[in-house]
């Protein structure tokens, strides 16, 4: 079964986030995510950029039509994707909480119900 698992962030918890604090944090990360991957669990980790370098593309007269985007009514987006591939959804529940931040942010987790060829 594979899951999508989703990380919100925002530009104020970024900023106000400690500078010094920022290496351990990021260790914490690669080792949530090299325990997973070893098991075969973790497809995929990525962490997205600032949502201001988002961009909305849209087709008009068979050519890309580009604007600045999200269109986000909350402060909040999505700051980093994980593809998870478990036995069950219990095994998505417990590597979602192992999260370093589940403690703080909640992991939004999605099952993934068909997969391109």
């Amino acid at each position: 079964m594979k899951y999508l698992m989703l990380v919100y962030g925002n530009q104020e918890k970024w900023t106000s986030f400690p500078a010094e604090s920022w290496p351990a944090a990021i260790e914490k990360q690669e080792a949530f995510n090299a325990r997973y991957r070893e098991t075969g669990e973790l497809l995929g980790a990525y962490g997205l950029g600032d949502a201001v370098n988002t961009r909305l593309v849209r087709r008009e007269g068979g050519a890309p039509a580009v604007t600045d985007g999200p269109y986000l009514e909350a402060k909040e987006y999505i700051a980093s994707l994980f593809v998870l591939d478990v036995a069950s959804e219990e095994r998505a529940h417990e590597i979602a909480a192992d999260m370093p931040w589940a403690d703080a942010e909640p992991v939004e987790l999605w099952p993934v119900l068909h997969e391109s060829r």
